[in-house]
């Protein structure tokens, strides 16, 4: 069974920054491709990050880019978002989700769409003040 464990999320001034990680268990993690999403009260849940399980590729929602950036490390199984300039606007339950795949992919792919993932994180509160 696959587990995943986020980090508490928090309050943040406008502007501030905060760093999530979210550590998986049960499963090998070097096969594992991982992303990031989340979700506002009365919205769809959404797209934030992902990164390839080689590491050589990330990709971002555009409202993320260059204010996120999403890493891992595949020794301590965990993968972190690294939030900065964050916004009223970035409020919202952030979760965490991996992706198995399989042999014969190259492990360079990222994956965007929330059906493509296999398990998911709790979830974690994350609410920017104005």
């Amino acid at each position: 069974q696959v587990q995943l464990v986020e980090s508490e999320g928090g309050l943040v001034q406008s502007g501030g920054s905060l760093r999530l990680s979210c550590a998986v268990s049960g499963r090998t993690f070097s096969r594992i491709a991982t992303g990031w999403f989340r979700q506002a009260p009365g919205k769809e849940r959404e797209f934030v990050a992902a990164i390839s399980r080689t590491r050589a590729t990330t990709y971002y929602g555009d409202s993320m880019k260059g204010r996120f950036t999403i890493s891992r490390d595949n020794a301590k199984n965990t993968v972190y978002l690294q939030m900065k300039t964050l916004k009223p606007e970035d409020t919202a339950v952030y979760y965490c989700a991996v992706k198995f795949e399989g042999a014969y992919d190259t492990g360079n792919d990222v994956y965007t769409k929330l059906r493509q993932y296999d398990y998911w994180g709790q979830g974690t509160q994350v609410t920017v003040s104005s």
